[in-house]
């Protein structure tokens, strides 16, 4: 994959293609030790070992501004933060859904859960959706679920191991895929581009500075 690297990224960045296309002629790419390895060519930055201690370093102060959230957005947030436990994986989940709703998101929008992913609806949900993370149990609650990736209604990437690593895939795969943020995702991208990984970080918008300035009080 090294070596087709300059040839891949001109197709990408000239031909925009579609993810279907991209997934047809680069098979290998959909992979997560290769999505790690582009990540890696095009920022010179690791990106699954990057975003998980980075999260890991700003889960404590993120979770304070949570906490003093007002009004209904903060019992929400309130009720997310009390979902936690020791678990690192779990822990991390209810980071990026918390950072999702604070940032005036809906963590659905992010993550979705599905009982069983041969049913019709549930067909027509992934279909429909241009961006997201799938979590599909066998039974309500239950611990054992399969993790991936839906971009452009189709799923990219399956058998992850939690959501903060689909978490991390995804946004590696809008650097390599050179994909623009959708709207109802545009702000928990934009600090996990600009806080949390520190790419890019110039010209936050108002959401962004608000959130950089109450985790550094």
């Amino acid at each position: 994959m090294e070596k087709t690297f300059t040839l891949r990224r001109q197709e990408v960045l000239f031909d925009a293609p579609m993810v279907s296309d991209v997934q047809e002629r680069w098979p290998a790419l959909f992979d997560v030790i290769e999505i790690n390895a582009e990540f890696r060519r095009i920022t010179t930055m690791p990106l699954q070992s990057r975003f998980l201690s980075q999260l890991d370093l700003h889960s404590a102060n993120l979770l304070r501004v949570f906490v003093k959230r007002s009004g209904q957005q903060g019992k929400t947030l309130r009720d997310i933060v009390a979902m936690m436990t020791d678990d690192v994986d779990a822990g991390r989940k209810c980071i990026i859904k918390g950072l999702c709703m604070y940032l005036n998101g809906d963590p659905k929008d992010l993550v979705q859960e599905y009982m069983d992913m041969t049913e019709g609806n549930t067909l027509s949900a992934i279909e429909r959706t241009v961006v997201g993370i799938y979590v599909a149990r066998q039974t309500p609650g239950s611990n054992s679920s399969d993790v991936g990736l839906i971009l452009e209604g189709v799923v990219v990437l399956r058998d992850l191991e939690n959501v903060a690593l689909a978490t991390a895939m995804l946004f590696g795969f809008f650097y390599i895929l050179y994909m623009r943020y959708p709207s109802k995702l545009h702000y928990t991208l934009e600090v996990i581009q600009k806080i949390i990984m520190e790419l890019d970080a110039a010209d936050l918008s108002r959401k962004a500075q608000s959130l950089t300035s109450k985790v550094h009080q």
